[in-house]
């Protein structure tokens, strides 16, 4: 086994991505679960996402949960936009740290955006000038870059085609979305090793769904290829509105009870993040996936020292 990373950093999506993919809830429950998980320790977290209220309602009130969120010094915050009009509204409220999303699947992008892949990726090169030209840092996210629920497998040097058009372009950053959960660790090797051979240089993310119970092997892969960042939802909200079939997130304290019983540091708080998921619970009025919010405390493992 190569060797491990001393420590991992965990975006937390649950606000948006988590909460997305349920029924709305109200403005203050959303403002609750925000600053729960400001609280956890948590270094990075996805706030919000400016979005056209037609197209995804639950995220419609954006800008009155950001506007009453309590910021917490330490924490970096960050917004999804999905075009022009939307990367104005992030900046307007003050974000610094703006994602855009293109799908690495020509169908799911055309039922996502309503437009190509190519059409998408000139969209994004004319918002990384944007967001640049106000100061801000550009997160371009590949979605359905480990198989599409309309397409099946997508080759993953076309994926790395995408990395070398978005690095051309001005990317700060990637991340990869395992949109359906059809993330596997071989597919997760030669994804990350197809980009690497291109751009070694940039910055990297994962984002694993849990569909079919592989997200926690998949993460450990990647750290076995030198991947830190990940991110995770609490609880493990979430899912796609446009991936029939797409279940939750990784859980975010499933993805930290691992790491620190691996002796790798996070910085978070896990009794903290824990009664966060419970919190989300409460709000959304389910069950959510999360095995830890199943175990008793007498289960919950010591983390061992690195």
């Amino acid at each position: 086994m190569s060797e491990l990373p001393a420590s991992v950093s965990i975006r937390e999506v649950g606000p948006r991505d988590g909460l997305q993919n349920e029924e709305p809830i109200p403005t203050d429950a959303k403002v609750r679960l925000l600053d729960a998980l400001s609280r956890t320790g948590v270094r990075r977290i996805e706030a919000v996402s400016f979005v056209h209220p037609k197209a995804i309602p639950q995220m419609a009130d954006a800008d009155e949960v950001w506007q009453r969120a309590t910021k917490v010094d330490g924490v970096r915050y960050s917004a999804l936009v999905p075009n022009t009009r939307g990367a104005q509204r992030a900046l307007a409220a003050g974000f610094t740290e703006i994602e855009v999303v293109v799908s690495a699947s020509d169908t799911h992008n055309r039922r996502n955006v309503n437009r190509s892949t190519e059409e998408s990726l000139d969209d994004i090169a004319e918002l990384i000038d944007l967001l640049h030209g106000a100061g801000a840092r550009a997160e371009v996210i590949v979605a359905t870059s480990f198989g599409c629920p309309y397409e099946g497998d997508v080759d993953p040097q076309r994926v790395a085609g995408i990395v070398d058009r978005v690095v051309r372009d001005g990317a700060d950053r990637v991340a990869f979305g395992d949109t359906t959960g059809m993330g596997t660790p071989r597919r997760v090797r030669e994804l990350v090793t197809a980009v690497r051979d291109r751009n070694a240089q940039v910055p990297v993310l994962l984002h694993f769904h849990n569909t079919r119970g592989t997200a926690l092997a998949n993460m450990l892969t990647a750290m076995e290829l030198g991947i830190t960042e990940f991110d995770a939802s609490v609880g493990g909200l979430g899912g796609c509105p446009y991936a029939p079939g797409a279940s939750g997130n990784l859980a975010s304290e499933e993805a930290v009870h691992m790491l620190h019983d691996m002796g790798i540091d996070t910085g978070i708080d896990l009794d903290a993040l824990i009664g966060a998921a419970e919190l989300a619970e409460e709000l959304v009025g389910k069950k959510l996936p999360s095995g830890v919010l199943r175990a008793g405390p007498r289960t919950r493992l010591t983390p061992r020292p690195a």
